[in-house]
């Protein structure tokens, strides 16, 4: 029954993704770094200013930080080691050379990193983060992210270098309950239980969900609701949401996302600043609350967490400075591309720069 309802699914998402890939080609040149001169505008690099990429990625932000201020230093970190060994190809490079200094690992790995380079805390003079995916790893189909691109489900950003699950191994053995919650909470998914439920009972006829197709072809079966469309009203695969959800949770995601603003008001100077990009609601959300004041222990995950690890913040001081604003923003409304750059990049569509500079 499974394989007689696929069929027909298969041949529907094959269109679907032939149109995606065609579009995104012809509208999106890859790497493109979002939003780019305005983060560097809002940075304000300085002569001798030591400023932290916190995403490298194919490092767009990096090199036109540098464009504007050739005399800062700019640590790049990226827990993906493509990225990481695009950083270090970049620093060994006679144009940037001494300028760049590559570190690997997640943003919860800073405070070991800042130990090895010899680094104090408050000297920071500048904080980017870039959250979400880069599109290098929704280009390869083995990375396991993308649903316009057959591969392996994978998902985990550091190639397992880590040793962490990856999404396939969470549908192998994640129980129905904490299924539904990883799919409401993280990919903001209105049918998350009926998704869980069905994902669950496939199991059970012993179909093993290893593939990106696989993944889309079922959750597709399950909802059987043709195309949807996103909060911005664009097209969009109705296992879009799932996707999201299973990669925001094996990477341990919106809790590093919540640390690394811990370590921004911990790093940056008096007067630091501090730059952030984000993709959906879910990332924003964490970076306001910071910037406004308004954390609270635990907001960052609402799951018991059994297939990943996760940072807790429970140090009583910490906590006590973040139910206070550390931060005064530097614009009044959220910025967002402008129609030439979504035109040129239509990745960026959903991006929302925040910028904010430390005031105590």
């Amino acid at each position: 029954m499974m394989k007689r309802l696929l069929i027909p699914t298969r041949l529907r998402l094959e269109c679907l993704r032939k149109n995606s890939i065609a579009a995104e080609a012809a509208a999106s040149p890859p790497h493109v770094p979002v939003l780019c001169d305005t983060a560097i505008e809002y940075l304000q690099p300085v002569a001798g200013g030591t400023y932290f990429d916190m995403t490298f990625g194919a490092g767009g932000h990096t090199r036109r930080l540098l464009e504007k201020c050739p005399e800062a230093k700019i640590y790049a970190l990226d827990r993906d080691p493509v990225a990481h060994k695009l950083a270090k190809e970049m620093s060994e490079s006679e144009e940037y050379k001494g300028r760049v200094i590559p570190l690997l690992g997640k943003f919860s790995d800073i405070p070991k990193l800042f130990q090895e380079h010899g680094l104090a805390k408050h000297s920071v003079d500048g904080m980017l983060f870039d959250f979400g995916c880069s599109s290098m790893q929704f280009d390869e189909a083995e990375r396991g992210f993308a649903i316009s691109k057959d591969g392996p489900l994978d998902m985990r950003m550091d190639g397992g270098l880590s040793e962490g699950v990856t999404a396939a191994d969470v549908l192998a053995h994640v129980e129905e309950g904490d299924l539904a919650k990883i799919l409401r909470y993280y990919g903001e998914e209105k049918a998350a239980k009926k998704i869980a439920r069905g994902l669950i009972d496939a199991r059970k006829s012993l179909v093993k969900i290893q593939t990106t197709w696989q993944l889309a072809d079922i959750v597709e079966d399950i909802l059987g609701s043709g195309p949807r469309r996103d909060k911005l009203q664009r097209p969009s695969h109705s296992a879009t949401k799932t996707f999201q959800a299973l990669r925001i949770f094996v990477n341990n995601e919106l809790n590093e996302i919540n640390y690394g603003m811990v370590l921004a008001n911990e790093i940056l100077r008096s007067e630091g600043r501090l730059v952030t990009i984000t993709f959906h609601s879910l990332e924003d959300t964490i970076v306001k609350r910071h910037i406004n004041g308004n954390v609270q222990a635990g907001a960052a995950n609402a799951l018991p967490l059994k297939y990943s690890s996760h940072f807790a913040i429970d140090d009583p001081e910490v906590l006590e400075s973040l139910t206070q604003s550390n931060w005064m923003q530097l614009h009044r409304h959220v910025i967002v591309p402008d129609a030439e750059e979504v035109a040129k990049n239509t990745r960026s569509r959903s991006a929302k720069l925040r910028a904010a500079v430390k005031i105590n």
